[in-house]
């Protein structure tokens, strides 16, 4: 029987009731220097405390540092839509490269009113997003803060996460009907938002590795692009992946393929508006039915995880190869069992598999599920099921990995 249910235990829970309130007390004191107290917790009713844990049970030190971690948590959530309230407005922007500005200069700049501006100000200050001098009282947007959220088309873009993740809360009421009914959510029915984001993060990556690093990794490719090859991308979303690959060598023919006629409809207005003279193509087709064949480059771009039979759309693309051929697969980075992703970015890659990826799989045929931390064994295991013979790491980053793949 716990401790407080024997004689004398109302006593211990007084008790124990006191030492959790203290705790918390000391968690949210003043900081040295005078720092803004922060909200009082009150300690837990009794029932919560009998029904939760035993006094004996508790670790102080550990709940501390839970306490901070979800603080955190719950201040980076916060602080998401208002990134994407200063993506919006312009807000930004308007800062890149201003120098100091007071909250209402900005407002004046981009035709807001100045008491939100102030309160967004503070809260990205907060948050050190943007820098802020006592004396002055004037905001900057450094050069680096401004790589990660005002300049769109750079290497360090990072505001299509924050568009990305909140549209996993407008699809929760889905999501949470799928984990009762085990069936999935595909990629068409979750809200346009996800699109608009991934479209925005993974381009960024695309950006700074695509044709600098990933496709100079591939044996022989870059020479045959430059003198002109086919290239079938699967997957391609809004296309970012396929423009990049048609600005970069003009003599060959890039053909983006989708299963999501939005998408494709999206990809084909980006492609038109960067004059690229048809060099690429967009054509609605998923994985296991793209038309073709002997492509001399195949590339799928985070999405192999995504399908519900990975084997069966591997087949299709070890077919449409030409003899020469070579796939390139790039999925997020992860270790091959879950201790191994137990890190920052395993921790955003499992979010989004959980919202975005899994449900994705299980809702077409076969439904395999890899998820987003697949891991490289099971990426392999796919391909030489697929028929593959030769597959290497080709090369890394902090977030991906490139896999060749060859007949």
């Amino acid at each position: 029987m716990p401790d407080f249910e024997q004689p004398g235990g109302n006593r211990r829970l007084t008790r124990w009731d006191r030492r959790f309130a203290e705790l918390f007390d000391r968690f949210w004191s003043p900081a040295p220097g005078g720092a803004v107290p922060q909200p009082h917790f009150h300690p837990p009713h009794k029932e919560q405390v009998m029904q939760q844990a035993t006094p004996t049970s508790i670790n102080e030190t550990r709940l501390n540092a839970l306490m901070n971690q979800l603080v955190m948590d719950a201040a980076a959530t916060a602080t998401a839509p208002l990134v994407l309230l200063g993506d919006r407005l312009g807000l930004y922007k308007a800062m890149a490269g201003a120098g100091p500005i007071t909250s209402a200069e900005l407002a004046d700049r981009t035709g807001t009113h100045e008491r939100y501006v102030r309160e967004w100000l503070s809260a990205q200050a907060a948050a050190g997003y943007v820098d802020f001098d006592a004396a002055s009282e004037r905001f900057t947007l450094t050069p680096e803060q401004a790589m990660a959220f005002a300049d769109e088309h750079g290497p360090a873009f990072f505001v299509g996460a924050f568009e990305t993740m909140g549209s996993v809360f407008l699809d929760r009421e889905k999501i949470e009907q799928a984990f009762r009914t085990g069936k999935g959510v595909g990629w068409h029915e979750h809200d346009s938002s996800l699109f608009c984001g991934v479209e925005r993060f993974f381009r960024s990556g695309y950006t700074a590795h695509l044709v600098q690093d990933w496709l100079p990794a591939l044996d022989g490719v870059t020479d045959k692009l430059r003198a002109g090859a086919r290239v079938a991308d699967i997957g391609c979303g809004h296309g970012a992946s396929t423009i990049l690959m048609a600005q970069a060598f003009p003599q060959s023919q890039i053909t983006g393929f989708d299963y999501h006629q939005e998408s494709i409809t999206q990809a084909r207005a980006t492609a038109a508006r960067s004059g690229l003279d048809g060099r690429a193509r967009f054509e609605t087709a998923t994985a296991k039915d793209f038309p073709g064949d002997g492509y001399d480059l195949v590339t799928i771009f985070d999405a192999l995880h995504d399908m519900g039979d990975p084997v069966g759309a591997a087949r299709h693309v070890r077919e449409a190869l030409a003899p020469d051929g070579a796939w390139m697969i790039v999925e997020p980075l992860a270790g091959d069992n879950l201790a191994a992703n137990l890190n920052p970015v395993g921790r955003l890659y499992y979010a989004a598999s959980t919202m975005i990826c899994t449900p994705g799989s299980l809702a077409q045929e076969v439904g395999l599920g890899l998820g987003a931390q697949a891991g490289e064994a099971r990426l392999r295991d796919v391909l030489q099921k697929a028929g593959f013979t030769r597959v290497r790491r080709a090369t890394e980053t902090p977030f991906n990995m490139v896999l060749e793949a060859r007949p």
